[in-house]
């Protein structure tokens, strides 16, 4: 029988298994994709949010553990738990030297890249190659692998993990039967259900204009993020936690595929310019803080204009302060030709502009600090780098609502065990974004998601791996402690 049974194939699930089997449990992992798309939303990552006291390797100055918590509280608005925030901050300033033992390699950031150099740690080669060491790593530890397996449903027994059951398939014409496979304790790590257009419209239903915004999301992710699995657990009456409608949601440019546009999509203009709706009004503040820290507010924001679509304009004196997106801007030599060129109302439009370029403040424009570059006598405001957009050639990026994952997801505790009506299961966990709503009740912050996945991850393995038998290290609050 198998010891560890781990479901999923991302991060959070890569790093289970590896601690499971590092503790010399017998692993199994379940991917519902095919292996050329295996790691879920991982394989779309660039980099982990750390805290360090001092300079470390890839990281400059300190990035100490109250100002990441105060980071992640301002992002949340207080609804994240902090115990298990403190966890996931504390172990992100201790897993590099593990992560690297295990493939993972990392380098310093790129020129205007964010502006993360002292709280992100980057990935050589991106999540793709993360993904491709923890596999590579789990293979040569003896972690089996299987993959076109999509697990739709748990068997449980008084809150006890019995067995997984995979549905009847085809995999390359080819139909398999359905199966049971048991095993002595389980990792729950599938992700969340952003690929789930059907749950997507149930969540967030219709709005005041009878619009279905969730018709109009595009997928940062992987489209085998369906949510079946979690489902199912909630079902079964393990214990949810977040808001269905919360979830880790980017403007991306509204040209982006449906599914695994990645970063490469997302539009990194938006503070440096203004942003209008399809009426050709501004709606928000563009330059309220640091874009890394507040990129992930816009998706929610365009989703809640008409027709879940805005613009982010900008001009020539913008051009290579930002991180160019895959396509390129609509570009007019006036307001009122990008306005047409965009099928924007002109005169609205041009107006908009106007009244932003009579209100900008000018001081001393430094897009790397929160300068005093302001407007007066505007609603909204732009609070910092606000100069006129005056410098032909303008551009427009069309942005669109795009999910990276969602955040319902199972409540735990800092042992990442599965709940039902409180009680904890002996042998069911739970990590990664199945679980990442206990941290992030909203909004989010560039590098998070993987240090919560990170840290839960290993934590879920370690306690797997007691579960079924083994002594092992439990992984909790950031440190390591000999469970005997």
């Amino acid at each position: 029988m198998i010891d560890v049974l781990v479901v999923g194939g991302g991060n959070a699930a890569l790093c289970a298994a590896l601690m499971a089997r590092e503790a010399g449990a017998r692993v199994l992992v379940l991917e519902s994709s095919p292996r050329e798309w295996r790691g879920g939303n991982s394989q779309h990552t660039r980099n982990l949010r750390c805290m360090h006291e001092a300079p470390q390797d890839v990281l400059i100055d300190a990035y100490p553990e109250e100002e990441y918590w105060q980071d992640l509280l301002k992002v949340t608005g207080g609804i994240t738990n902090e115990r298990l925030a403190r966890i996931a901050i504390r172990a992100s300033s201790s897993c590099r030297d593990w992560m690297r033992s295990h493939g993972v390699h990392f380098q310093p950031p790129l020129s205007g890249a964010l502006h993360v150099a002292r709280t992100n740690a980057f990935f050589m080669g991106g999540g793709k190659a993360l993904v491709n060491a923890y596999y590579r790593s789990a293979e040569s530890l003896g972690v089996q692998v299987r993959y076109d397996v999509p697990v739709a449903d748990i068997e449980l027994q008084d809150g006890r993990f019995i067995a997984a059951h995979i549905a009847e398939r085809v995999v390359d014409g080819q139909r398999l039967p359905a199966e049971r496979i048991e095993a002595r304790s389980c990792v729950l790590a599938a992700g969340g259900f952003e690929s789930n257009r059907e749950w997507l419209r149930e969540a967030w239903g219709q709005n005041e204009r009878g619009e279905w915004p969730s018709d109009n999301f595009l997928i940062r992710g992987t489209r085998f993020n369906t949510g079946v699995l979690l489902r199912r657990m909630i079902e079964l009456g393990a214990d949810a936690i977040g808001d269905p409608t919360q979830a880790h949601m980017v403007a991306i440019d509204a040209r982006a595929p449906l599914y695994d546009g990645g970063i490469c999509t997302r539009i990194d203009c938006v503070s440096l310019g203004v942003v209008v709706n399809r009426e050709g009004r501004r709606f928000y503040d563009e330059g309220e803080d640091f874009w890394p820290k507040r990129y992930a507010i816009w998706g929610r924001l365009v989703a809640q204009q008409p027709g879940q679509i805005g613009f982010s304009i900008i001009d020539r004196k913008s051009v290579g302060s930002f991180m160019p997106p895959v396509f390129p801007g609509t570009k007019a030599n006036s307001l009122g030709e990008l306005a047409r060129q965009l099928e924007l109302p002109e005169a609205e439009f041009v107006k908009t502009v106007e009244d932003y370029n009579r209100a900008c403040r000018v001081g001393t424009f430094d897009h790397t600090a929160l300068d005093d570059c302001h407007t007066e006598g505007l609603s909204p405001a732009k609070t910092h780098w606000a100069r006129p957009i005056d410098t032909p050639p303008f551009y427009g990026y069309p942005l669109r609502p795009g999910v990276t994952f969602t955040y319902l997801g199972l409540k735990t505790n800092e042992h990442a065990v599965v709940h039902f009506t409180g009680k904890p299961s002996p042998n069911l966990f739970v990590a990664g974004e199945m679980m990442a709503g206990n941290v992030l009740g909203k909004g989010y912050t560039a590098g998070i998601g993987m240090a919560i996945g990170t840290a839960f991850g290993r934590i879920a393995g370690t306690q797997a791996a007691m579960a079924a038998g083994y002594r092992t290290h439990a992984v909790t609050a950031g440190h390591d402690h000999a469970n005997v």
